[in-house]
């Protein structure tokens, strides 16, 4: 891995009394795999919004590639070369799964100097990396849950980002789809190099998967580390079940990840 990509420096956020985030400091390395847990409410895709220009930070710094990033405009973000995936996948409907990629394409980090037929070309590529070029001309609205994600994922690599931000990219898919998913992710890092974080609540797949996990609850960041050091930390189960005495059963559970 090379060196940091991402410096998130103690970002804070609050939403009139709520306090969303605290002081959350972590970083990502080139081409690695960071995964961002804690349970619902912890401020997971509120970092991901003030990554990506969605919210400004109240407090704190969004360091990429060296450069101050802090308080920037979502476009501007994108072209600086951050892309990201929704919780809910939301396509163009009256669009085709080409053009949805292509609209990553177009406002993504070459967006001031490519042209439509290099931004249909981008497309099919990347459709084609994600096994999804088969259906390039269907309207994107017939895809099942699993195309729909692939689709989120296709239109951020077609923005041709240095980091991509996941957001829950394994949710209602089944075991046999988790799996795949999970390869097209490994993929994308290992053939794009492209630094990945990855917001999950499937613990046994994002353990698997990640070089690192960074640990959110109630806002604060908890603990950081390897996915085995992670996975035997008491703060970090507490936080998940709420009762010490089901940790032992947690570890046995994800102690065989490395």
């Amino acid at each position: 891995m090379s060196g940091e990509v991402l410096i998130v420096k103690n970002v804070s956020k609050r939403f009139g009394g709520l306090v969303a985030l605290e002081d959350v400091s972590f970083s990502v390395r080139g081409a690695e795999i960071l995964g961002l847990i804690g349970p619902n409410g912890a401020g997971k895709t509120t970092l991901f919004n003030c990554i990506t220009g969605v919210y400004k930070p109240d407090k704190g710094r969004v360091i990429f590639n060296g450069i101050d990033i802090t308080g920037w405009p979502p476009h501007r973000i994108v072209r600086a070369g951050i892309a990201r995936t929704f919780q809910v996948v939301k396509p163009f409907g009256g669009l085709t799964v080409k053009e949805n990629v292509m609209i990553g394409a177009l406002f993504g980090r070459h967006a001031d100097r490519i042209e439509r037929e290099e931004a249909e070309e981008k497309a099919v590529e990347v459709l084609e990396f994600l096994g999804l070029k088969s259906k390039a001309d269907l309207p994107a609205s017939v895809l099942n849950i699993h195309e729909k994600k692939i689709l989120e994922m296709a239109r951020a690599l077609a923005a041709d980002p240095k980091l991509i931000l996941l957001d829950e990219v394994l949710a209602g898919l089944t075991p046999k789809e988790v799996e795949d998913m999970l390869e097209v992710i490994a993929r994308v890092r290992s053939e794009r190099k492209i630094s990945v974080i990855m917001v999950e609540h499937l613990m046994h797949a994002v353990m698997n998967i990640a070089d690192r996990i960074v640990v959110l609850n109630h806002g604060r960041k908890i603990a950081e580390g390897r996915p085995e050091e992670v996975a035997s930390n008491k703060l970090v189960v507490e936080a998940y079940l709420g009762d010490s005495k089901l940790a032992l059963k947690f570890v046995r559970r994800l102690g065989s990840v490395g």
